[in-house]
């Protein structure tokens, strides 16, 4: 025995639980031909980042694999550098679109970004600025992409007047940042459409406010027009189903008393381009 076990009741952890692991959205996040593994903002899910750096270096699924390590491989403090996987959207054409929450800061943004137009794996990246709080603590809590041109948005958050900008490489390895009129002139140029669709958090301003509480914006897209959500959320669902999107319904309310939805506990690995 020594001082640690005998200071501690049998019940005591030696080591606190990990309960947010099965968020697996925010921990690592594969951006094109790479991944980020993210240096995470709040204590309770730092040590996840050790465990998903462990496996992307020795499991024989990912050793030696051809692919980048954009950002959080390294034995270094990040400090104030966070960056959650739950607020970047990997939207294609080039593009990523990354939230600055409550978790995500401008200085992990812009590392992220610098290593992905270092190694020529997007040509511009959107950041959006978010408020700072637990109801929208990642951009995928009020805004997914679900299909080509079309994003679920919670109104309330996602404003005609949040603040945006777009980094791109300014050709002397640094970060030329352009401000945006509107974050939606600023996804259709990404894209190349003329017009994006957006289909609001379903209900009036109660039900709305609640089903984005439950999740209703967190689905997970398997292909443009098919997503996966939770079943409860009866209004943003019927909407998505009016719209020509396929929601394909799952329980889940253990699941959602964490706080998070079928996006939150994904982490795709290869996408197909669009």
């Amino acid at each position: 025995k020594n001082m640690v076990v005998d200071t501690h009741d049998i019940n005591d952890f030696i080591m606190k639980p990990l309960p947010n692991h099965l968020f697996t959205r925010d921990t690592s996040c594969w951006i094109y031909n790479g991944v980020s593994i993210n240096p995470m903002a709040k204590p309770a899910r730092q040590r996840e980042t050790n465990n998903l750096r462990a496996i992307y270096r020795w499991h024989p699924q990912f050793a030696g694999g051809d692919f980048i390590k954009y950002f959080g491989d390294e034995d270094i403090n990040y400090d104030h550098a966070t960056l959650e996987g739950g607020d970047v959207l990997v939207i294609g054409r080039g593009a990523v679109l990354i939230g600055m929450s409550e978790r995500t800061t401008p200085q992990g943004v812009e590392f992220l970004a610098q290593a992905l137009f270092k190694h020529r794996q997007a040509e511009r990246v959107i950041a959006v600025e978010l408020p700072k709080h637990r109801s929208c603590m990642h951009l995928d809590t009020v805004m997914t992409h679900i299909d080509i041109d079309t994003f679920s948005v919670y109104p309330e958050v996602v404003r005609p007047d949040v603040q945006c900008w777009t980094l791109t490489p300014d050709g002397r390895g640094g970060l030329k940042r352009t401000q945006e009129s509107t974050l939606v002139h600023a996804l259709e140029k990404a894209l190349g459409i003329d017009q994006v669709r957006l289909i609001t958090t379903g209900g009036d301003a109660f039900e709305a406010e609640r089903e984005q509480w439950n999740d209703a914006n967190n689905v997970l897209t398997l292909r443009p027009g098919v997503v996966v959500g939770y079943e409860r959320n009866i209004w943003t669902n019927e909407k998505y189903d009016k719209a020509g999107i396929t929601v394909l319904p799952i329980p889940g309310d253990e699941l959602g008393r964490g706080r998070g939805g079928a996006r939150c506990m994904s982490c795709p690995l290869e996408r197909d381009g669009i």
